[in-house]
């Protein structure tokens, strides 16, 4: 995940069990939406609360290959992303699917991207 990410996990107290189910039900093709570009939107549960009140993530995905939370937002914030939100997620996805496993190695070293266990 991203750091910008990994705050807003924080404010929400989202566990990492309930963002590795997430990263499960993505790989056994489990989601809200396909954006396109490999971005997908998931739904992921609030602590003490059912998945369809709570929370959306937007994940740059490429099946077996690398899955990276790049945003999140409640539903009661707002229903959808905006075009232009989609558009720059986009443009993101381009960039992470470019890295090495080296540079995401030291993205993850200094701090940039935060593992999620599984």
């Amino acid at each position: 995940m991203t750091k910008h990410f990994s705050k807003w996990v924080s404010k929400q107290n989202i566990s990492e069990t309930e963002l590795s189910n997430a990263l499960s039900e993505l790989q056994d093709d489990i989601f809200e939406a396909n954006l396109g570009g490999c971005i997908y939107k998931k739904r992921i549960r609030f602590e003490g609360q059912g998945k369809s009140g709570s929370g959306r993530t937007i994940i740059c995905y490429r099946k077996e290959d690398r899955a990276i939370f790049i945003h999140g937002f409640s539903k009661n914030e707002k229903a959808n992303l905006s075009k232009k939100e989609l558009n720059i997620f986009k443009e993101l996805s381009k960039i992470l699917l470019r890295l090495s496993t080296s540079e995401i190695k030291i993205a993850v070293e200094n701090g940039d991207f935060i593992e999620v266990k599984s």
